[in-house]
């Protein structure tokens, strides 16, 4: 500690001494692998190395752009960065020689460094360790990540042209940020075979993205010593550790202004103008430049999230149309005729909603939620919900079709992502002790005992059915909650005149509900909140063995959890809100203690309505200010002090790590958002018609509110690659399905559609008004004088002798008394037939549109097959060449027979 406080006035040229003790020339000298280091400082880290380095070899940071992603020697590009605090703790020595030791690691590895001094960072805190790739370290690992490059450029036609992109160029972007370079055949890469692609420059060939993943892939398995016995690697637990405080890839420029240096393309910012901007949002996604720029896993997202809001439009159009239609026939709607009626709805005495404290109310009262109630329940509901059965079927064959293309586009037809997901987690081999041999490579590798993964198992399997449970004890919460108020808005309602003037529209069932649903959404985030950190704690603990194990069971339990927390209360309301009542003199309570809640005379539906309503935009807004403005607040925060600085000091990896980590499971979380959405407008769709259309302008706004946030708030992501939208394509599958049911549900048990088709063609007595009289049908008859005591009101000022229910039971004059009637029972047979008849009808049509259009289009299989058979044609050419110069130089081993061999193989090729 004390040599460090003697030196502090000098800076860091990391590696600056040659190997027989003199200086290089010129400061930009840094540490590569295969540099000598004096046998002094070998192995020393970034501030041991400062040591070494007079005070007169001060670099001027204000020579350097501040956008530069090069190397000090303006040639290298910076792959990566670490970042570090030099804390003196008492974990700094250990800190210290983890670095020590990785860094070292890393160079062994081939990988080039290169320090930048706490001094000469923005804070005076920081250390900045940048990371280059050189083109042998590249090779080499391009060929374990089999990632495809160039062979030739593409020479099939491209698709004939649409006759609508006259009247789509609005919404289209230029040529050039659509396709940003030319289509290639491609072929995975081989050290071997380097003449055979397209090399114009080695220090361009691999993308970024390609460059930084790669990189990650090294920094990832990178060991930095042995503690406790186990050997310990990967970044990761060095940032969980504190030994680094980040490791992330550079953003080519600022967002807002193109960079200085000619070598860099600035597709950042292309991305920032033509894409993130909000007043671009009715164009076209430049995917391609996504895709190249964050990788193919960002890419297939937002074309997932794009083709769902293009596919919306229709299903918004739809849902809006049955909206209008009920507006519409609002006033020709008879059951709410009748209720407003004071002749029929204003003499209809209905029994107390609640025991004992609730009053004797008239019909009447409730004539503007009866109206509003018709906006959705009416026959435009069974027509929209049999309609998003086959619209959602649609969407997901289509998005098979559009992600057959995507891969085709984007090379990964042959990608395995078996061998890129089934390569074990670092965190997997580091635990796991106990090696066994793998019957496929016959190599020995770690796993995890079976006892071990029972225990796991079954700690993991309690935990999540005690959240599960948790939920489901909320939503009693909330059930108890709405039966205990209800009586006090009740008698608020009645003695408060200033509430008299909206009485009529904020009645006290309205308002329980209303209260009832804010409630239950606060729960909701603040149970989500804790169960997101509960889930990857579980998750980690399990020990899966590969990436695809561990985001598969990730997603089960966070989509399991967010399903029962986000529609238990929907599910409440539709399925059994009002459905175990009793009737009056007889009502059933929970726990004996509070009386179950009854729908209001106009039905349910109104009141699910109200519930998704509030749910579902409370859910879209809270997302949005996640997303967007609290990453926001964080970045100004972290850079208020650097606006007080001059530019050319803040350097580019400063701007990019003052900014948000995008995190593994960054993309997890877009996707739980859009299938929860997803879950909204399809499950309940029946009782709200207009939850498309909110979904599609909340989606228009998630496009641009992502882009915004990936493009300017957050680090840039490491590219990783993904040739489809992986489980969630089940999840998507097995809502689709779920929905045919619940929509069945909700229209034949929520609605009153079947009651009124019911009265309509069998109980109707006036033909020429055949719906007159069905409010009066609908109500059964109680004696007043038949009240137990514990639930007849205090006071009965007008006298009443009979009140109303809404039921079908015989009058108290009938010898069956209190039991239901014929009617009760034909109509429960026409819900039971509804439910068959329209879920086999919607079945029907869905498994033969899906069976209808194919996943794969026939001229993306075409163009697979042309795009193959060319390839093995350039590769065997390649071959044959390569063996006729062998026979040329009089190379014993090509043979002639080799030679026909290679020969034969390229007509069997031509045949196949």
């Amino acid at each position: 500690m004390n040599r460090l406080g003697k030196k502090a006035n000098e800076t860091l040229i990391e590696m600056a001494l040659s190997a027989d003790g003199e200086e290089c020339n010129g400061p930009e000298t840094i540490s590569t692998a295969g540099s000598e280091i004096p046998s002094s400082s070998e192995g020393l880290n970034s501030t041991e190395t400062t040591l070494l380095i007079p005070e007169h070899q001060v670099i001027d940071k204000r020579h350097q752009s501040k956008d530069s992603i090069f190397f000090r020697d303006g040639v290298r590009r910076i792959d990566f960065v670490l970042s570090y605090v030099d804390d003196l703790n008492k974990e700094w020595e250990k800190k210290l020689e983890r670095r020590k030791e990785f860094e070292s690691n890393l160079q062994k590895a081939g990988l080039e460094l290169e320090t930048e001094d706490k001094k000469e960072s923005e804070d005076g805190k920081i250390f900045f360790v940048k990371i280059h790739a050189p083109w042998e370290v590249l090779i080499t690992y391009a060929e374990v990540l089999n990632i495809k490059v160039p062979i030739r450029e593409n020479d099939i036609p491209p698709m004939v042209e649409n006759p609508l992109d006259c009247v789509l160029f609005p919404l289209r972007l230029p040529e050039k940020v659509m396709h940003p370079e030319p289509d290639y055949f491609t072929a995975p890469f081989s050290k071997d075979k380097q003449e055979l692609y397209l090399i114009n420059d080695e220090s361009t060939f691999f993308s970024p993205s390609m460059r930084n993943r790669i990189v990650n892939y090294i920094l990832t398995r990178c060991p930095y010593g042995t503690e406790e016995g186990k050997k310990k690697f990967g970044i990761k637990r060095l940032l969980n550790n504190g030994t680094y405080t980040a490791a992330y890839p550079l953003h080519d420029c600022q967002y807002w202004k193109k960079a200085s240096d000619p070598n860099c393309d600035s597709e950042r910012y292309t991305l920032y103008m033509e894409w993130a901007r909000f007043l671009r949002f009715y164009k076209e996604q430049p995917l391609v430049l996504i895709r190249k720029y964050y990788g193919e896993k960002i890419g297939i997202y937002f074309a997932w999230l794009g083709f769902y809001t293009e596919m919306l439009f229709l299903a918004a159009v739809v849902g809006l149309i049955c909206f209008l239609y009920g507006l519409f026939t609002m006033d020709e709607n008879m059951s709410s005729k009748e209720i407003c009626d004071p002749a029929i709805g204003g003499e209809i005495i209905m029994c107390p909603l609640c025991d004992r404290d609730c009053e004797y109310w008239r019909l009447n009262t409730t004539c503007e939620s009866s109206q509003y109630s018709h906006l959705f329940d009416n026959v435009a509901t069974l027509f929209f919900a049999i309609f998003m059965g086959i619209w959602v079927t649609l969407f997901l064959e289509f998005w098979k079709r559009r992600q057959a293309r995507l891969k085709y586009e984007w090379d990964l037809v042959d990608f395995e992502e078996e061998q890129q997901q089934l390569q074990l987690r670092p965190e997997y081999e580091a635990k796991c002790t106990q090696k066994k041999k793998n019957p496929v490579t016959q190599e020995m590798e770690p796993y995890l005992p079976l006892t071990s993964q029972a225990v796991r198992f079954c700690i993991s399997g309690a935990t999540v059915l005690f959240w599960v449970s948790l939920i489901i004890a909320s939503m009693i919460a909330v059930i108890v909650y709405r039966l205990a108020v209800y009586a006090a808005f009740a008698s608020l309602m009645e003695n408060t005149q200033t509430l008299q003037p909206i009485s009529g529209v904020l009645t006290p069932q309205l308002a329980t509900s209303v209260t009832a649903s804010c409630l239950n959404f606060v729960i909701i985030m603040i149970l989500n909140f804790f169960y997101e950190r509960i889930a990857i704690w579980i998750t980690d603990m399990e020990i899966p063995r590969t990436h695809m194990e561990y985001e598969n069971r990730l997603t089960m339990k966070m989509f399991l959890f967010q399903f029962v927390n986000y529609y238990s209360s929907c599910f409440y309301v539709a399925f059994f809100k009002g459905k175990f009542v009793g009737y009056p003199g007889a009502y059933t309570y929970m726990f004996n203690r509070w009386r179950n809640e009854e729908c209001d005379p106009a039905g349910c539906l109104i009141e699910l309505t109200t519930q998704l309503t509030i749910v579902m935009a409370g859910k879209q807004i809270w997302g949005n200010i996640q997303e967007a403005i609290v990453p926001w607040i964080c970045n100004w925060w972290g850079r208020r002090k650097a606006r007080n600085n001059p530019e050319n000091l803040y350097s580019r990896w400063e701007q990019d790590h003052d900014l948000q980590t995008f995190g593994a499971l960054g993309l997890f979380y877009e996707y739980l958002e859009m299938v929860i959405q997803f879950g909204f407008i399809t499950l309940f769709v029946a009782s709200f018609p207009l939850a498309p259309l909110l979904a599609l302008m909340n989606n228009i706004l998630e496009i641009r509110v992502d882009s915004w946030k990936l493009t300017t708030q957050y680090r840039r992501p490491v590219a990783a690659k993904a040739h489809s939208i992986g489980v969630w394509q089940e999840i998507l599958n097995g809502m689709a399905i779920l929905s045919v049911v619940t929509n069945a549900f909700i229209v034949a048990f929520t609605s009153d559609m079947i009651p009124r088709l019911v009265y309509y063609y069998a109980y109707s007595e006036n033909e020429d008004s055949p719906m007159s009289g069905y409010i009066n049908n609908s109500l059964s008859v109680f004696l007043i004088s038949d009240f137990p005591e514990r639930n007849e009101p205090k006071e009965n000022p007008e006298n009443f002798v009979i009140c109303r229910y809404r039921d079908y039971r015989y009058p108290p004059d009938h010898e069956k008394k209190y039991l239901h009637t014929m009617q009760f029972w034909h109509i429960l047979a026409a819900k039971l037939a509804f439910i068959i008849i329209m879920e086999h009808v919607v079945f029907i049509v869905k498994f033969f549109v899906a069976w209808m259009i194919p996943d794969v289009p026939a001229d993306v299989k075409a163009k697979i097959k042309r795009e193959k058979y060319l390839t093995q044609k350039i590769l065997h050419e390649y071959e044959l060449e390569k063996l006729k110069e062998r026979l040329c130089q009089g190379d014993k081993r090509a043979t002639e027979k080799e030679f026909i061999a290679t020969e034969g193989r390229m007509e069997l090729s031509r045949a196949m």
